[in-house]
């Protein structure tokens, strides 16, 4: 679709990843929007993007310097992330560079700056009622990127209202075609071990968000009017499945066994954090359990209403069509466990 002429500049960083393509497609097909992508590597770029293309590297300062230059808001989604541990590469492959570009944007007169963050660095239910979009962030101390999400949260309300305006997504789990690093994909080869329990009876309901939906609400943060210098928005599909539904569900598409029994959540930090600190003497890439894989089990009942109001969001992929996109991906049956964190390129 082409912009119109008094389109918004939309810079979309990590443009070749799985949250930062569907940014991308959403924003190409938006005529009040005039795309630019950031990436390493264009040639990964979504198929038929015909838009300007920002090539470098976000860890250099001379491209954040650039990059930023002549345009109206940036969608950062390139990140450097792990489901635990690795506490230098997350200073230093994300919240230093992430810093120093929301600094750069500020300097170059950006004038909104969206942050693809996580439902978890909230706080999960404990009484069965909704996670609002501004519930306290609560550190974790044991993974290590919720918590400088956290950081670049707070940093973010801090500078608010000095010229760039500030929005945070909280999105939910990830799910759908291309999604190799979240907890569909860790699940599904540590099912065949047999060990995978229940956590609390598998009843915690969770904050899955599919490809589409994910584009749709960045996309929506960009271009929304009338926004707060700081805003904090829940991003999740439309309905809201239970731990139980959602690994029944998997064990049936794939006749892997499903979980035997269960344990409390206690019980799982601690054993996550077991295998957490065994790692460097046991075999494999990643550990079986981490504790950020328990605390995005947790119960995440995290409705998108506050978005629906200011930005228009309206989430429509069913968890199951996107859960099975994931599973139709999937390495093939017998294969190790994927990392649980990227490859530092």
């Amino acid at each position: 679709m082409t912009p119109s002429r008094d389109a918004v500049r939309v810079l979309v960083t990590g443009a070749t990843g799985f949250l930062g393509g569907h940014t991308l497609s959403a924003l190409a097909a938006d005529p009040r929007a005039e795309p630019v992508a950031a990436c390493r590597d264009p040639d990964r770029l979504p198929e038929g993007f015909a838009g300007e293309v920002r090539a470098g590297d976000l860890r250099d300062p001379g491209y954040r310097r650039s990059v930023v230059r002549g345009i109206d808001v940036v969608c950062h989604a390139g990140t450097w992330g792990a489901f635990w541990g690795h506490r230098r590469e997350e200073r230093t492959l994300f919240l230093e560079p992430a810093l120093d570009l929301l600094a750069r944007a500020r300097s170059a007169g950006v004038r909104r700056f969206v942050l693809a963050s996580t439902v978890a660095v909230g706080t999960p239910s404990r009484d069965g009622g909704p996670v609002d979009d501004l519930s306290p962030l609560r550190p974790t101390g044991f993974w290590p990127h919720a918590d400088r999400l956290i950081d670049l949260d707070h940093h973010m309300r801090a500078t608010a209202g000095q010229g760039t305006e500030m929005v945070v997504l909280r999105l939910g789990h990830f799910v759908g075609a291309g999604n190799a690093l979240g907890m569909v994909p860790a699940l599904v080869p540590r099912l065949r071990t047999r060990m995978v329990p229940w956590l609390s009876g598998g009843r915690s309901r969770l904050a899955l968000v599919a490809d589409t939906d994910l584009g749709q609400g960045m996309a929506l943060a960009a271009l929304a009017e009338g926004l707060d210098p700081y805003e904090s928005f829940n991003i999740c599909g439309p309905s809201f499945p239970t731990m139980r539904e959602v690994l029944e569900y998997v064990c049936e598409e794939t006749g892997l066994p499903a979980p035997r029994f269960s344990v409390p959540y206690g019980a799982g930090f601690a054993f996550g954090g077991l295998m957490e600190a065994l790692h460097p003497v046991l075999p494999g890439s990643a550990p079986f359990l981490t504790r950020s894989l328990v605390h995005v089990a947790r119960d995440w009942y995290c409705p998108s209403d506050r978005a629906a109001g200011k930005l228009g969001y309206a989430p429509a992929k069913d968890w199951r069509t996107a859960v099975r996109e994931t599973l139709g991906a999937r390495p093939p049956a017998g294969s190790r466990w994927p990392d649980l964190a990227q490859a530092a390129r």
